[in-house]
């Protein structure tokens, strides 16, 4: 039998019987998230040093064209931690401001637990206004949400070397605003900001800023892997790194365009999850929960929306999705939105009446201010959108009113209602309402830090 013969039927085994009855070493699992950075880091070849996510890039897995859920905050991660779309979780909103989701117990943690494992929090959560809802088994407390203070409590977990297998959740709030003052290494006036920004001398700062704050990101990663290392940990865990949503800069963070749900995606593992691969299929974070599932034996629930990735690393499949969806309900004010993407094509829908840009939606930074000044409040914004994203990967030139895409917009359309229909979309029957004793922005307000209302 053939070296690669031999991996597949041991993968299958382990799929099989499970990673507690394989013969093997249980898979330990870490989850390293971080707070708005997109894919501007240095193994997407952007000019943002990250060295310790770039090593662990080339020895693991790549994701190029990965997506989360939803460009906001909390209805991301759960989306993640469910595998279940955000209006079927129930986390409509930002937890810190009333959202929460409907049923804690679709965690994974719990079917995790159910295959044996103890599930630990280091740092940033934001799924729940209080991490106790959620069901760790233990909350390790460091004094911050920082990278600088979290980091060294997961390493101080690590250093004990855990008897029983682990799901280890580490949050770190970087690169959320406000951003750390830029350093010499981070010097504005050789910096030049992502489109759509433009290059001014507040964009440069804003971007630098940023940089200056994924450094610390950085750091961050690199202490845990570091004590995976030391304590002969890292050749049985996968390790999962990845983001929210994109950068909270204008037309991103909270948008629905490939810079908005646009997300790093970085695996390392045994087996097929090592070598330096980098992997140009278009996938979820809904097909996180199930390729966890399959390499740890936990049986994976009915309820999951996502697929495994494994097929793709085993080289079995060269995509695993012909469509991925997403969408926006709340973040600071309510902007429903809903979204499909294909191979080529995205088709945005927005949902009521209001035409112009809902400005609580975008954090407060140098590179909103650009846009304000400019007239950004001014600015129309179609409740149709349609881009090819051959020939407009920035999104720019929206072909839905032009007649000659009309069989193209209609496929859209066709394939978003079967989704919504099919995962019973509140909107369906109107605008979704806020649950009992959440706090949003008026949608004609222009800064998330002006008063909210229930």
């Amino acid at each position: 039998m053939s070296s690669r013969r031999s991996f597949l039927a041991a993968a299958t085994a382990i799929g099989a019987a499970g990673a507690q009855t394989s013969g093997a070493r249980p898979i330990n699992v870490v989850y390293l998230h971080s707070h708005d950075s997109g894919r501007y880091l240095q193994p997407y070849g952007h000019s943002v040093p990250t060295p310790n996510l770039h090593k662990l890039a080339t020895e693991g897995v790549l994701f190029r064209r990965a997506f989360s859920a939803a460009p906001t905050c909390s209805p991301s991660r759960a989306s993640l931690l469910t595998g279940q779309c955000p209006h079927r979780n129930g986390m409509l909103g930002l937890a810190h401001r009333g959202f929460s989701m409907s049923d804690y117990r679709r965690h994974i943690l719990y079917t995790l637990r159910d295959a044996g494992y103890t599930s630990v929090l280091a740092g940033l959560q934001h799924i729940a206004a209080k991490p106790e809802t959620i069901g760790y088994d233990e909350m390790l407390r460091p004094k911050s949400n920082r990278a600088a203070d979290v980091a060294p409590a997961a390493a101080k977990f690590l250093d004990r070397r855990p008897a029983k297998p682990f799901f280890l959740d580490v949050g770190f709030f970087e690169t959320h605003r406000e951003y750390p003052k830029p350093g010499p290494e981070d010097d504005p006036r050789y910096t030049y900001p992502p489109a759509p920004i433009p290059d001014t001398p507040p964009g440069r700062l804003d971007f630098a800023s940023y940089r200056a704050s994924a450094r610390l990101l950085d750091r961050g990663v690199g202490t845990v892997l570091e004590a995976l290392e030391r304590n002969g940990l890292a050749d049985n865990t996968l390790v999962i790194s990845t983001t929210d949503h994109g950068i909270a800069f204008p037309r991103m963070k909270c948008n629905l365009t490939d810079v908005g749900f646009g997300v790093s995606l970085i695996l390392r593992g045994p087996g097929a999850l090592r070598g330096g691969k980098v992997v140009d299929a278009m996938v979820s974070h809904l097909d996180l929960f199930p390729t966890v599932c399959e390499l740890t034996g936990a049986k994976a629930p009915a309820w999951l929306e996502g697929r495994s990735l494994m097929p793709l690393l085993r080289g079995e499949s060269t995509e695993i999705h012909d469509e991925i969806f997403a969408e926006v309900n709340y973040h600071a004010s309510y902007e429903p939105q809903r979204a499909v993407r294909t191979q080529r094509y995205k088709y945005i829908r927005r949902y009521g009446d209001r035409t112009a840009p809902v400005l609580p939606n975008c954090d407060d930074g140098p590179s909103k201010s650009v846009w304000l000044e400019a007239g950004w409040r001014q600015q129309s914004v179609p409740h149709e959108q349609l881009y090819d994203l051959i020939f407009d990967p920035n999104e720019q030139n929206n072909l839905a009113p032009d007649s000659k895409s009309s069989s193209l917009l209609a496929d859209m359309r066709s394939r978003m209602d079967r989704w919504m229909t099919r995962t019973d979309d509140p909107l369906l029957k109107g605008p979704v309402p806020m649950p009992p004793g959440a706090k949003v922005n008026p949608v004609d307000q222009t800064s998330p830090q002006e008063p909210v209302v229930g």
